[in-house]
């Protein structure tokens, strides 16, 4: 069995833009974009997930004070700009699959 190395690198916004802002553009930018607490494991089973088909998403840690504030709760996900949702709707996607279609549109995966 074939170990998956995963890394997460903060990101930290150099005061020229609100955070808000610059998040948003990350959203849109990026391929796939996972909010989350430091050291949240639901969002430790998001990248585990969307790696095993290939996928490496772009992680935004808050602090508690910005991750008390989020709607919907953390950790949230979003592909190709768009919202997805928590875990359990990630799942949900990948079970039905669903998920690789979406994925391979945003840009984040090849088509197989």
């Amino acid at each position: 069995m074939q170990s998956l190395s995963l890394r997460c690198e903060p990101v930290h916004v150099d005061g020229h833009e609100p955070a808000g802002d610059w998040i948003q553009l990350l959203i849109n930018e990026s391929p796939i974009v996972i909010l989350s607490r430091k050291g949240c494991f639901m969002c430790h089973v998001m990248r585990r997930l969307l790696a095993s088909i290939g996928a490496h998403p772009s992680v935004i840690e808050l602090d508690e004070a910005e991750a008390a504030v989020t709607a919907p709760p953390l950790p949230v996900l979003f592909v190709g700009g768009n919202l997805v949702g928590g875990l359990e709707r990630l799942v949900g996607l990948h079970l039905s699959g669903a998920l690789e279609p979406r994925l391979v549109q945003a840009g984040a995966i090849r088509s197989f």
